[in-house]
């Protein structure tokens, strides 16, 4: 499985971007797709889940109400719409796999990571 993340970059506190995950080397049907990110000195921090084949999604915390994962199964791609972005939001950002239904929320628990993206919000 490859993951290649993208889409960073620098953005002002308030606005938008949208991480991109293209996903290749596997059938993703029984799949879950998330994104984490890192902030500098700080442990990789869940952001969201979906399911690949049922679409259902999870978040964390910090961002229910301002993130939303979505997939596109034509494109083999996995998205990240990022809005109403605060300064604590930035890190690298990246995209992870794991080769089951069941969400989870801990980095361990994922098999495959992407290269990673970063994502910069001035305040």
């Amino acid at each position: 499985v490859q993951l290649q993340a993208s889409g960073g970059g620098l953005v002002q506190a308030g606005g938008s971007l949208r991480l991109s995950c293209a996903a290749s080397g596997r059938t993703f049907s029984s799949y879950v797709m998330a994104w984490f990110r890192q902030a500098p000195g700080k442990e990789r921090e869940f952001v969201a889940a979906i399911r690949w084949s049922a679409g259902s999604t999870y978040y964390g915390d910090s961002v229910k109400g301002r993130f939303t994962i979505s997939r596109d199964k034509a494109k083999n791609t996995v998205y990240l719409q990022m809005v109403s972005l605060k300064p604590e939001d930035t890190a690298v950002y990246y995209c992870a796999a794991r080769p089951y239904v069941v969400i989870h929320t801990t980095p361990r628990s994922y098999e495959y990571w992407g290269q990673g993206t970063q994502v910069t919000v001035s305040s």
